[in-house]
């Protein structure tokens, strides 16, 4: 497994910066420390509605003996020209607006009469209503010291210091951060294009009656909806069936949009496992209609390994769905903002069909790594069954995605964790992965170990992960938890 892992890290390179528009680099990563160009605020300005003074005048100010000033007008958020305010006055104002000449401190309006000659104001009519309020006379109830209610100019970061570093993922606060700034545009590595492709003939998608052996799609939107939730721009393609050259066909006409394929079922050793048919051999050779052959290195079944129809195998794919090859889905437009071509920076080795491998891991023994087409797209080919799939993407797919955007922290948060009811039987030589519930320090298991047990995922928000070298856990012994949060 982590030999597996470690080869795909290692042979997906970060894409390409772009310089992109502000909400178009959302989810993005920043390859250029941002510094700030003026100071934030650029001005001193009130952080309340009230009144602008000068702090000696309103230094006796009391509830039982108001001081009273001349108000000169009113200075509202975008103020340009501003009047001085002298002994004896005060200017009405607006939170965000700036601290007018001569005034020090902001007398909040519920500490005055609001220029009725009232009692405390609880807030001030609206200017177009009342336009007298810009004038005549306020009375102060409670003095106010120097600076008070006033925002400084550079409070929040000062011109020239460091804004966001580089290797910030760009969230909502960040490009809030980046416009507050006076940034249009910045430079980042752009969201991975990931295109999800299913196959098998046994699937029909969601919405569309059964015929006797069919079962509905799960594989291509559960894994395109975890790709987007990884931070990728997912397409989800409709389910090619079991035909290699049909699948060859499918995957050529994908990649010019693809920065990482994803394809589920067809990776075992049945008759139909198509995936693996097609992708043998470099999408460029020629088919001789002899069968794909294993490309070298790959390894040759083993013994007590299931056969055709066992476990892994595409008979038991949940995940694909009948239909026209390469029809896209109705969620799978571009998103705005996608200023890529064909797709470059992926991959510095060279291409020549994928590698499928069997893996000390249960569930997604059965798993495929490779580069292909002219510019070596990354390609993952993950076992059928759907808790197979979605386990594989947490481990595999998830890494792969982050190390495209070039996030330095590519997995998952692993902890321990207490498991009071322990785990009865693991393979020997396998690192299982089995559904679980945490909470509190604790995790407690959901389901069976079964692959196809589709409720137990989506009841589970955990990951129990047994060694290869355990082949139990006793009740309230400690487990490693893998966060599916």
């Amino acid at each position: 497994m982590d030999e597996h892992l470690a080869d795909i890290v290692r042979h997906v390179q970060p894409l390409e910066p772009l310089e992109l528009q502000l909400l178009d680099a959302q989810g993005c990563v920043l390859v250029e420390d941002v510094t700030v160009p003026v100071a934030l605020p650029p001005f001193d300005n009130s952080s309340m509605d009230g009144y602008a003074v000068r702090t000696a005048d309103v230094a006796d100010a009391a509830e039982d003996s108001p001081v009273r000033l001349t108000v000169i007008g009113d200075i509202a958020a975008g103020s340009g020209k501003l009047p001085r305010v002298r002994p004896g006055e005060a200017a009405r104002i607006m939170t965000g607006a700036p601290l007018p000449p001569g005034a020090e401190a902001v007398v909040p309006v519920e500490w005055t009469d609001g220029g009725t000659g009232g009692g405390p104001a609880t807030g001030m009519t609206a200017h177009s209503s009342d336009p007298r309020g810009a004038g005549g006379e306020v009375l102060v109830h409670r003095p106010a010291g120097a600076r008070a209610h006033v925002r400084a100019r550079g409070s929040d970061i000062a011109a020239g210091s460091l804004a966001l570093a580089a290797g910030t993922v760009l969230g909502p606060p960040q490009i809030g951060l980046l416009a507050a700034i006076g940034r249009a545009t910045v430079k980042v590595r752009p969201r991975p294009r990931v295109v999800v492709l299913s196959t098998g003939s046994e699937l029909v998608p969601p919405g569309t009656e059964l015929a006797p052996g069919q079962i509905h799609d799960s594989n291509s939107f559960a894994l395109t909806a975890a790709a987007r939730d990884a931070g990728a721009i997912a397409y989800r393609v409709s389910a090619v069936s079991d035909d290699a050259e049909t699948l060859r066909a499918t995957i050529e006409d994908q990649l010019i949009r693809a920065d990482l394929l994803v394809t589920s079922g067809g990776v075992s050793v049945g008759a139909y496992d198509v995936v693996k048919e097609a992708l043998s051999r470099p999408l460029d050779a020629p088919h001789d209609g002899s069968g794909a052959e294993e490309p070298p290195g790959a390894e040759e079944p083993r013994a007590g390994e299931p056969a055709a129809g066992g476990p892994e195998s595409a008979a038991g794919d949940s995940g694909t769905a009948a239909g026209a090859a390469g029809e896209e889905s109705t969620d799978g437009a571009p998103a705005a903002g996608d200023a890529r071509g064909a797709a470059g920076g992926r991959s510095a080795a060279p291409s020549g069909g994928v590698d499928f491998r069997r893996l000390a891991m249960q569930p997604g023994k059965p798993q495929g790594f490779g580069r292909i087409g002219p510019d070596h797209t990354p390609v993952l080919t993950l076992p059928g069954n759907p808790v197979s799939a979605y386990v594989s993407f947490e481990l595999f797919v998830r890494p792969a995605i982050h190390a495209l955007m070039g996030v330095p922290d590519t997995r998952r948060e692993t902890l321990r964790a207490v498991c009071p009811e322990g785990v009865a039987s693991s393979p020997a030589g396998k690192r299982q992965f089995l559904r679980g519930r945490y909470a509190d320090g604790t995790v407690s298991p959901v389901g069976g170990a079964g692959s196809h047990l589709v409720k137990a995922l989506a009841d589970a928000d955990a990951l129990i992960v047994v060694p290869e070298g355990t082949t139990s856990v006793a009740p309230g012994a400690e487990v490693d938890v893998i966060l599916l949060r």
